[in-house]
């Protein structure tokens, strides 16, 4: 039964139909892959069977029919499968419970996965002793009664496959159907209130207007199939004039001769109409009419159950909408465009959103996550996470707490859902970015020279996992920092933007990358680009994706700033962050001074991590009037001074160290804390050129944050 959760709309074993009981039809429902078949009631009357005496298998239909039969029904269904065919139809000769002949009469719709593999077959078993003269002859000879019949087939496979009302009537449109039918129109008209409206007709010219919206009391012939919800059968012109005058003068001038109006019922309650008309004269034989039944009776199942997943999609989706950001903010310094597409499967909706928060001084944070599930509680789940996330961050918690209080408040909806994320907390002052990742795509960067690169920015667990056992003062969050240049584009998507059914993961990855580097400069038209993407060869998951434009105009690529979090408490921090100054500043032009300015760094990173409670925060770039600059800021508002340290003191002499070295320093107030900083001037690098895309470093162990930046030429990762 494996394949089941593909096709959530055919119960097992499929549901029998009144009518066709009625009519004595029964119906079968064969798993391939376990071998099980069910057979209801009116089937195991149809072959004369106790239900005791049927084993659930095909085996169990050896009682009834013959080996020979069995041998040439089973080539006849092992062609079918192989030829790739969805209908078949067979007369096998039976016998019944006391040795007398029968002929059974087989019908079967083969249901295929999504690579066309065969794994059920459902179907309708009938008695045909009564068929006039030789059953497999007179299914060649009664052509009518096979037409009619293959109604019956066409309805079992909308039974399994419709998902909407459209497909619903789909049918009803193709010539083909009608064909069968003999009809020269079909109508199906869906009740609305108190009205009746049409929503598909058969054949162009022979549209009746009748039903475009007729009231349910009106006097016309479905008006009242639907208000006393029993078929109305026109034999004659005369009938229709006499009965119907006000719908006679759309019929005069058509070649109509009779017609049927069948009501659709489902649980008991009219939610439809369907209108035959014939061009020939005469009443409907009972064969006829027990077949139009059983075809107004699996459209009136199909239509009920398409109307609802419609509106279960339309609720959800509109649950999800609601939860999604009304407009997005004017950025200054940046251009942003968002789309969200939902994917039209029934109530399958998924918890996909994006969120941009203004963060004030230049700054602005964006994300993007998916909620794992398709149902309105994923929506709804996306919906609390999205605002937790925001007001953490608004809160001013940093990136990688604010993730870490999101997945903890996730655990604790007990939900057993779990989400996918990423956060960028972006300065549009200096370019950089600070990125957390919760098992989430990696973010997407086109440079302003078209060049596009995947950011691999270090990741944690999706939100609402059990948080791995690390350090003690560890992040399960770390920060990766990336510079965004004027004119460069970040792009974070959810994972419906890069499936592509059937095809090597990483196929829509190189298509999405493809499509960046080669689609426009405008966010907005590159983020329609990329929506048509999707819609040209994409999966069924519901997509959002969120596109963001350093304003300004491109520039060649210097010595970018790298920034690093220091961690309170972390001892392997300051060691690795004065590696990649002294590599930095050595790109740079330091020459001699390189030493000076790694001791420097040293000296205001320890005096952070002993002097304040909390972590710090360390910069490194150079300014425009070509000095280096080092900047370290803390949590603690007192200010630093120097003093004189006596010969046995251990501590005391930092500030002194720095002023010695450095050509300027100086403390900057901001805010709850402060920032200490020191300038040294350094011969001028020569150019560099265009330089190779910058590394991202992963973060170093310790769970302190990832340092990155756009890298001198020849600096080292």
């Amino acid at each position: 039964m494996g394949h089941r959760g593909e096709n959530p709309e055919v119960d097992w074993p499929a549901r029998p139909d009144t009518s066709l009981a009625l009519n004595r039809m029964g119906t079968f429902d064969w798993d391939l892959d376990s071998g099980r078949m069910h057979l209801d009631p009116t089937a195991l009357e149809v072959l004369d069977l106790r239900p005791d005496e049927f084993p659930g298998t095909p085996e169990g239909l050896r009682l009834r029919i013959p080996p020979a039969e069995e041998a040439r029904l089973d080539a006849r269904v092992a062609q079918v499968l192989k030829d790739g065919r969805s209908h078949y139809g067979a007369y096998v000769r039976s016998r019944s419970r006391d040795g007398s002949p029968a002929w059974t009469h087989i019908q079967g719709h083969v249901l295929r996965d999504r690579a066309g593999r065969p794994y059920r077959v459902i179907g309708i078993l009938r008695d045909a002793a009564h068929d006039p003269g030789d059953p497999g002859a007179a299914g060649q000879r009664d052509e009518g009664r096979r037409r009619m019949t293959g109604v019956v087939e066409r309805t079992t496979a909308i039974l399994a496959h419709a998902r909407t009302v459209n497909d619903v009537t789909d049918i009803l449109k193709d010539p083909e159907a009608l064909g069968h039918l003999g009809a020269v129109s079909v109508m199906l008209g869906v009740v609305d209130g108190g009205r009746i409206h049409l929503v598909a007709e058969g054949q162009l010219g022979s549209y009746v207007p009748e039903i475009e919206y007729t009231r349910v009391d009106a006097q016309f012939p479905m008006s009242e199939a639907v208000r006393t919800m029993q078929p109305v059968l026109l034999a004659s012109r005369e009938e229709f004039q006499l009965r119907y005058p006000l719908l006679w003068p759309y019929i005069e001038p058509l070649a109509v001769r009779s017609g049927v109006y069948l009501p659709l019922i489902a649980q008991g309650r009219p939610i439809g109409a369907l209108g035959l008309l014939y061009t020939r004269d005469g009443d409907f034989t009972g064969e006829e009419r027990n077949l139009l039944m059983a075809l107004g009776s699996g459209i009136a199942q199909s239509l009920q159950r398409a109307i609802l997943y419609e509106q279960e999609h339309d609720l959800a989706e509109g649950l999800q909408r609601a939860m999604l950001p009304r407009r997005i903010p004017h950025v200054p310094g940046a251009r942003i465009a968002v789309r969200y597409r939902s994917a039209r499967m029934g109530r399958e909706v998924g918890g996909d959103w994006y969120d941009v928060i203004p963060l004030g001084a230049g700054r602005v944070g964006v994300m993007i996550g998916d909620v794992e599930g398709h149902d309105t509680d994923a929506a709804a789940v996306m919906g609390q996470l999205r605002i937790v996330l925001r007001a953490y961050i608004t809160e001013g918690h940093t990136p990688g707490a604010a993730m870490e209080r999101a997945s903890a408040f996730l655990r604790e909806l007990e939900t057993e859902r779990f989400a996918t994320c990423t956060y960028v907390e972006v300065d549009l002052v200096s370019g950089m970015l600070g990125m957390v990742r919760a098992g989430h795509l990696d973010p997407v960067v086109r440079r302003g020279d078209g060049s596009c690169h995947r950011i691999r920015v270090a990741g944690g667990l999706p939100l609402g996992l059990p948080r791995r056992e690390g350090p003690a003062n560890g992040s399960g969050y770390p920060v990766t920092s990336l510079e965004l240049h004027p004119g460069d584009t970040l792009l974070l998507c959810t994972d419906g933007l890069t499936e592509r059914p059937g095809a090597d993961p990483d196929t829509g990855m190189r298509e999405l990358m493809e499509a960046v580097r080669a689609g426009p400069a405008d966010v907005e038209e590159l983020a329609d680009v990329l929506c048509d993407l999707v819609g040209d060869s994409g999966g069924g998951d519901d997509m959002a994706l969120l596109v963001l434009r350093r304003r300004g105009t491109p520039e060649a690529r210097g010595g970018g700033p790298l920034h690093h979090g220091l961690e309170a408490g972390d001892t392997d921090a300051p060691a690795a962050v004065r590696h990649l100054i002294r590599a930095a500043v050595a790109a740079w032009g330091a020459g001699e001074r390189a030493d000076e300015i790694e001791l420097a760094a040293d000296e205001l990173m320890t005096n952070a991590l002993v002097h304040t409670d909390g972590g710090a925060q360390v910069g490194l770039r150079l300014t425009a009037q070509g000095r280096i600059r080092i900047e370290v800021e803390d949590s603690s508002s007192a200010l630093p001074r120097p003093r004189d340290a006596g010969d046995w003191e251990e501590s005391g002499r930092g500030l002194l160290l720095v002023d010695r070295l450095a050509d300027e320093w100086g403390v900057e107030p901001r805010g709850g804390g402060k920032r200490v900083w020191c300038e040294f001037a350094v011969t001028a690098p020569e150019p560099a050129g265009t330089t190779a895309e910058p590394a991202v470093v992963p973060a170093v162990p310790g769970g302190t944050a990832g340092v990155s930046g756009d890298c001198p030429a020849g600096m080292p990762a």
